[in-house]
């Protein structure tokens, strides 16, 4: 007896003659396709085969569709455009108060509405200094 597995009668009904080297009857991918598309199954087969089809399209179609949106992007900043210091040095942070507004009272006593009253709810105050928590 040789070291070569040799196909058993049962692996001849795959559709296959001969296995290959190492390999049983079984283990043969063609033949267990044929086999998987003869009979009941030949419509499921083809409709696996159909989706993934449909499914690599569509992949294809997404990453072409990727390239074609980011080839219309501008391009990152060149190191000359880059945002720059200004002449007079870094701004600073600004200190200061805010006063709240006082809320408008309606003339006839009726409540005002969101677009009658000020944009803001508080200003700007006269004392420039910090404020200090006791």
């Amino acid at each position: 007896m040789s070291g070569r597995h040799e196909p058993e009668e049962s692996g001849r009904r795959s559709g296959c003659s001969r296995a290959h080297a190492g390999y049983p009857a079984s283990m043969n991918t063609l033949a267990t396709a044929v086999l998987a598309a003869s009979g009941k199954s030949a419509l499921a087969t083809v409709a696996f085969v159909v989706v993934g089809v449909a499914l690599v399209g569509g992949l294809i179609w997404a990453f072409r569709l990727g390239a074609r949106i980011r080839s219309r992007e501008p391009a990152p900043p060149r190191p000359e455009e880059q945002p720059r210091m200004p002449a007079s040095g870094p701004v600073r942070e600004s200190h200061g108060t805010r006063e709240p507004n006082e809320m408008p009272r309606s003339q006839n006593g009726e409540r005002l509405t969101p677009h009658e009253l000020r944009p803001t709810g508080s200003r700007e105050g006269d004392d420039r200094s910090r404020p200090r928590w006791n």
